[in-house]
């Protein structure tokens, strides 16, 4: 594994991961496993592709994950003002 990327959830991080942190570890990422620290011209496009797409999958992992004692986070909320939420509809 690449050592530049750091676990983004709690309690390794105090607070959520910003989109800015997780889109950095889908870029080392891409660069570990293609082998190119900057792509080419004619590999840019699909470079770039497999960052957004994997900095989307690393942003529903961590909104999905439980941590111990946490709970799962529902869309930015706590996890008792989510149950709260979903009674109500």
């Amino acid at each position: 594994m690449c050592r530049s990327i750091k676990t983004l959830r709690p309690p390794v991080l105090p607070e959520e991961a910003s989109g800015e942190e997780i889109r950095a570890a889908a870029l080392q990422y891409v660069r570990k496993v293609s082998g190119f620290r900057a792509p080419a011209a004619h590999n840019q496009e699909v470079f770039e592709r497999a960052v957004d797409v994997i900095a989307e999958a690393t942003a529903e992992l961590l909104a999905g994950l439980e941590v111990r004692g946490q709970g799962r986070r529902a869309e930015g909320t706590a996890p008792r003002e989510a149950a709260a939420v979903a009674d109500t509809a």
